[in-house]
């Protein structure tokens, strides 16, 4: 190993700035345990802090008074978001949100470029065009986050001299953001080796015809896990990855939350892993959970290091070994995450028992209320068992954040009236709905006897258009949504309730959660 240098880990702006990356924070804790030197720097809250908190916004829109008030009031929305207090009217914490957004929409950021809480968007570049992200790199100084970043990479870099720089890329959101970064380390630092990995990488380079565009600006890309490849990079023959996340680094008082939001994964993949619609079937990723005594042990260990408010279990389904285990030993914080709805969450008796676990809120993927549809999807769930699932939890105290999904090419317009029917008759037992209209992904096996083309014009593209089999396209399912679904006087009050913007991640706090 390579005495004295370091790895720098980066999470790039911009996602949702409301609990700490849990990615880097594992692969820190890997490396560190392993001996290596890292330092971790969380873009994405310091950036979006810097744009709110910088001078007047100096873009057309900011002498309007809704820019002038939100401005004046900024301080105070980003203390309503930390606050308890602020969680206690809807009204009062989607103004504070808004307002913010509106900050962040006019601090500086010229005509194509929108910065928001959760999202970055440029009329003129896609994060789906590998030529776009290129140019990012290009011309770093174009980003609204260059005098944040290029101070703050260049301080780094004196430092800790980092001979690897990691980038951890999930999202869409952070690609741009991600390259401009990336091109202004490559003329600040020519020598170091720059990594790039994460789940939007992983997703990228699972594509059968992958290869990368960005020779000679990313020296590696890496799928999956990326501990023992980065300790390889630093002289080291192994890395051992039964650690803890780390999380001692990062601004934990500066998320926008009423408390620590500790985000932890107990698996990777989906243990059921069959449903035909899934990203991660397409890709093929493997289910490899942790020890239900490990999740628990290393758990109980970070809450105990940092003042924990809510543990978020990042895993695409918590299984019910794991569940069990959370009935028999309380996590003693409350916690929420997805969990498949099988037989186990039929019992009244079982959901009470995970409620004095901690179990504040379950997030479901029903995706259907017609049962021929979830059959061929292969979703592996039948709607008694939903129906006496959404009950039981009701009646134990947990909320159900339910995913209901539209226009796959097994729905019609009936089966999507059926999902209405069935989400109308379950409306007092659902606290939260989050309705999507279904992307295909590539190289799904839903593709086979589809006809098929390109979804995004854009070479990094992950989705498939399709001619849907029963002319119940997108524009349909749309217009379905709007005027039917939504507007349902039963499911009305549903849809107004979701926190906009951090939507299922603010959600536990407006449960009535204790702890």
């Amino acid at each position: 190993m390579q005495t004295g240098a370091e790895i720098l880990l980066i999470h790039p702006p911009v996602v949702r700035p409301c609990e700490p990356p849990a990615g880097i924070a594992r692969l820190a804790g890997a490396l560190r345990h392993n001996g290596i030197t890292v330092k971790v720097l969380d873009a994405n809250i310091e950036g979006l802090l810097y744009l709110i908190g910088g001078g007047f916004p100096r873009t057309g829109q900011a002498g309007d008074r809704w820019s002038v008030g939100a401005w004046k009031r900024r301080e105070l929305n980003l203390a309503v978001l930390r606050s308890g207090r602020g969680f206690e009217n809807l009204d009062r914490y989607a103004r504070a949100v808004r307002d913010l957004g509106r900050v962040l929409q006019t601090a500086g950021v010229s005509g194509d470029v929108r910065v928001g809480l959760a999202d970055y968007r440029d009329e003129r570049r896609s994060p789906l065009r590998s030529a776009d992200l290129g140019w990012a790199a290009c011309h770093p100084e174009r980003n609204p986050f260059y005098p944040y970043f290029a101070g703050r990479l260049a301080g780094l870099a004196a430092r800790h001299s980092p001979v690897v720089v990691g980038f951890s890329l999930n999202y869409l959101s952070q690609g741009l953001c991600t390259f401009a970064m990336i091109g202004y380390l490559r003329r600040l630092l020519p020598q170091v080796r720059i990594v790039l990995g994460g789940g939007l990488v992983s997703a990228w380079m699972s594509q059968t015809d992958w290869r990368s565009p960005w020779g000679g600006l990313v020296d590696e890309m890496v799928a999956g896990p990326g501990e023992e490849r980065l300790a390889a990079l630093m002289g080291e023959e192994s890395c051992r990855p039964d650690a803890a996340p780390h999380y001692s680094d990062f601004p934990l008082a500066d998320y926008l939350a009423p408390g620590l939001i500790l985000p932890y994964s107990a698996s990777e993949g989906c243990y059921w892993g069959r449903c035909a619609f899934c990203p991660e079937t397409a890709q093929g990723n493997a289910y490899v959970p942790l020890s239900p005594s490990r999740v628990g042990a290393e758990v109980a260990r970070l809450c105990g290091q940092h003042a924990t408010r809510l543990v978020h279990f990042l895993d695409n389904a918590l299984s019910p070994a794991l569940l069990e285990w959370l009935c028999e030993n309380p996590l003693g914080v409350p916690w929420y995450g997805f969990a498949r709805v099988t037989e186990q969450l039929a019992d009244e008796d079982f959901c009470r028992s995970l409620k004095r676990s901690g179990c504040t809120m379950l997030q479901l993927g029903i995706e259907s209320g017609d049962q021929r549809v979830l059959d061929e999807l292969n979703k592996g769930l039948n709607l008694e068992t939903a129906s006496l699932a959404l009950k039981a939890l009701k009646r134990a105290g947990i909320a159900s954040y339910v995913y209901l999904l539209f226009g796959t090419p097994q729905e019609t317009h009936a089966a999507a009236r059926m999902t209405l029917d069935f989400t109308v008759r379950h409306a007092g037992a659902i606290g939260f709905l989050n309705l999507a209209i279904f992307n295909l992904p590539a190289h799904s096996p839903l593709a086979g006897n589809l006809e098929t083309g390109a979804f995004y014009e854009g070479d990094l593209s992950l989705c498939s258009s399709f001619a849907h089999p029963e002319g119940w396209d997108r524009a349909a399912v749309r217009v379905f949504l709007e005027r039917e679904f939504r507007c349902h006087p039963a499911i009305r009050p549903i849809i107004g309730r979701d926190p906009p913007v951090f939507t299922s991640n603010h959600a536990p706090f407006f449960t009535g959660m204790r702890g």
